[in-house]
């Protein structure tokens, strides 16, 4: 197979590639040089129904596959995506702008271990069963919901169209993806990986196109039963007004505005290398960055000058260079929303201690869409910097005195998805956790993820939680037998 060509992106619908009923296509930009480098079909409600159609075909046969068959085909998918690790980095690195050693280090490993992941879980997955003394036995199937709509963001592309589509197939579900319009081709070279392990045609297919109208004719669709989105906690506000008068099932996982929790006590290099990779790993593109770093008063001078130091010396350069530490933005669209969000907070009185600015490279990313890593202090909780999400590589500083003023300061968002805590007081550590309004909570560490657990937000960070058997349950209906004895 040969996955170094991707300029012609097309649609996969019942196990073959088809372009747009249209006939319409929408630009692929490499956002590290500003050059098209293909086109992707511009779908509409036709594709998306025609999926469904492939779909309703796959499902009453795949809904009945005996799960030790599905586990060797979803292992096949994560053989085959180890296979190619080398060309899924690269081309990951060309269509998002992330370095490629963290392409090849952190996204694919990661998207194959999502489908090794659910082809075993799936083997051990259980229900139960209730003994109502001498009358009665109650027990629960678990059933695939039917067609499912999984719907990914741009910024992790393949690492999280894998962490929707594996566990949703392995339950035994048929599924319409909507990968990113933005970063389409991990997407894409998915679906030839799906059709070499042998996912019979229909199972999953793959519809490209926009999120207002590729994606809202997924959520419409009154044959698809279930949603599962990540992105923006606005997008997730018109899927949920979309869904809900349908009673689909929803799995929303939004925004977030982390913070990162120092207290004197911490391990002082351990906190500081973890802080600056919890704020600017994939240029800050990541949901569960800590984009507000709030530190204890005592330790907050040598905190600061330590941080912007080190901030300082982060390379920004071409992805493909092995030394660059910071890659290019998305699009052109994100790079702008982020330089004005930066404008903002100089507005709202920020000092910025570092960055703030576009980085203009030579050669052949001078058209790319670079920026410094961004370190701002002197703004308060209520400012709009504090309280928006960014998504960028851009951090606020902030001090507290009291480990009460730091809760109080974690919680003073309306979002609540992750925070990180810096202290070696087990006891305190532990409170803080108990009191921090967040989904995920990790203590003297950032990323370090078990997949067996309950992935998801409080607040405005959204509905449901992905990850373990809490993706499975998900993607499949309860049911409860009562037999009388």
């Amino acid at each position: 197979m040969n996955l170094s060509i991707y300029n012609d992106i097309q649609n996969f619908v019942g196990g073959e590639f088809r372009p747009t009923l249209s006939g319409n296509y929408l630009d692929n930009i490499n956002p590290a040089t500003g050059e098209l480098i293909g086109k992707i079909p511009d779908s509409n409600e036709r594709d998306v129904a025609e999926a469904v159609e492939a779909a309703k075909l796959a499902f009453p046969q795949w809904s009945v596959t005996p799960v030790e068959k599905r586990f060797h085909i979803l292992n096949r998918i994560a053989e085959i995506i180890d296979e190619h690790l080398t060309e899924l980095a690269f081309a990951e690195t060309i269509d998002n702008g992330k370095p490629l050693w963290l392409s090849r280090k952190v996204d694919i490993p990661r998207a194959s271990a999502n489908f090794r992941f659910f082809a075993t879980g799936i083997m051990h997955f259980a229900t139960e069963s209730h003994n109502m003394e001498d009358s009665a036995v109650n027990y629960t199937l678990r059933q695939p919901v039917g067609i499912v709509g999984c719907i990914s963001p741009w910024n992790l592309p393949l690492y999280l169209f894998t962490w929707k589509i594996a566990p949703a197939i392995a339950a035994g579900n048929c599924v319409i993806a909507k990968p990113s319009e933005v970063t389409p081709v991990t997407g894409y070279l998915l679906a030839h990986i799906c059709k070499e392990a042998g996912l019979p045609p229909g199972v999953l297919n793959i519809i490209h196109g926009r999120g207002n109208t590729t994606g809202e004719a997924i959520i419409k669709h009154p044959d698809i039963k279930a949603i599962s989105f990540t992105g923006s906690t606005r997008a997730g506000e018109r899927i949920a007004s979309l869904a809900a008068p349908k009673f689909k099932k929803l799995s929303l996982e939004l925004g977030g505005k982390n913070p990162n929790i120092i207290f004197a006590d911490c391990d002082w290099d351990k906190m500081m290398s973890s802080s600056i990779q919890s704020s600017f790993s994939n240029q800050g593109e990541i949901c569960l960055c800590g984009s507000r770093i709030l530190i204890e008063e005592s330790i907050y001078g040598k905190f600061k000058k330590e941080f912007v130091e080190r901030t300082k010396q982060l390379k920004v350069g071409d992805p493909l260079d092995e030394s660059s530490k910071q890659g290019a933005i998305v699009s052109k669209v994100h790079f702008d929303k982020i330089l004005r969000c930066i404008d903002t907070a100089r507005q709202e009185g920020g000092k910025m201690l570092c960055g703030g600015t576009k980085v203009q490279l030579a050669g052949n990313c001078a058209n790319g869409y670079f920026i410094e890593p961004t370190v701002i202090e002197g703004l308060g909780p209520d400012s709009q910097t504090n309280q928006e999400e960014i998504f960028g590589p851009v951090v606020t500083l902030q001090s507290f005195k009291t480990e009460e003023e730091a809760v109080h300061l974690a919680n003073a968002t309306s979002y609540g998805l992750a925070a990180t805590i810096w202290t070696q007081d087990i006891s305190k550590a532990n409170r803080v956790a108990a009191k921090t309004e967040s989904g995920i909570i990790w203590i003297n560490c950032w990323l370090l993820r078990d997949l067996r657990t309950p992935f998801g937000g409080m607040k405005n960070s959204g509905v449901g939680k992905e990850g373990g058997w809490e993706a499975l349950r998900f993607f499949t209906d309860a049911k409860n037998v009562c037999v009388q004895l």
